[in-house]
């Protein structure tokens, strides 16, 4: 899929304004999410709750439950490689959800808890990683920003768990046109997702275990901003072997 068509969803950009720095896949019993399709060849990474040899798998612990992701630095190298460093110096730890919007995604990552700080292992902000293969499906954890290459420490997971009906209609008509791959269609379909934010935040993992634990979050009693009424902090995320 190339950029004109994702950026094609224009009309729900506004959502994506919620992310700046600056200003339903089914779960189990222990919440883990279950992506893997029939058939189990989809050749999306996200679409399975296995971790690959070239893979990295992290364990967020929140004042709220455990999160389990795999992440994909072979797709996104330095937003993987900024992730883990951060994850690895104790950078999380302590951190809140700072933006919670039920039905869209939970933020988090900025040690000033405002969302306007946070900083790179970099020195300045970096790049943004874009790959095909990986896009903003229900569960996906991907970067906050504030505008193109502004990549810090702040991140989302989506926990959106539907398509708004105008915007399944939309990329219907782009998949017809040839514009949007039909693969990656029918995944956000089935498993919910916002779509309206590929290639303009970095997808770097995915939630393989632990879904139940965001949706909780989520839903949480929050203000006007999206700031939760009490904190949910993130107590600590280990980086696994």
């Amino acid at each position: 899929m190339n950029r004109s068509s994702r950026m094609a969803l224009g009309g729900f950009a506004a959502a994506a304004m919620l992310l700046s720095a600056c200003g339903e896949n089914d779960t189990g019993e222990n919440g883990e999410t279950d992506v893997s399709g029939d058939n189990g060849t989809s050749s999306l990474p996200q679409l399975t709750d296995t971790v690959a040899g070239d893979e990295r798998e992290v364990i967020m612990r929140t004042s709220m439950g455990e999160i389990h992701l795999k992440l994909f630095p072979e797709q996104a190298p330095k937003t993987v490689e900024n992730f883990l460093t951060h994850a690895e110096d104790g950078y999380y730890e302590g951190i809140i959800f700072h933006r919670v919007l039920e039905d869209f995604m939970i933020q988090g990552g900025d040690p000033t808890g405002t969302g306007m700080g946070g900083d790179s292992i970099y020195g300045e902000p970096f790049e943004d990683e874009f790959d095909p293969e990986l896009v903003h499906l229900r569960g996906a954890l991907s970067m906050a920003n504030s505008g193109p290459n502004t990549n810090s420490s702040q991140f989302f997971i989506v926990q959106a768990d539907s398509l708004a009906p105008e915007l399944e209609s939309q990329i219907d008509e782009l998949v017809e046109s040839g514009e949007f791959d039909e693969e990656v269609a029918e995944a956000y379909k089935e498993y919910g997702g916002t779509p309206h934010l590929d290639n303009g935040h970095s997808v770097f993992g995915h939630v393989i275990d632990g879904m139940d634990v965001v949706d909780d979050i989520a839903a949480v009693d929050v203000d006007q901003e999206g700031r939760p009424d009490e904190d949910v902090v993130i107590e600590e995320i280990e980086v696994l072997d």
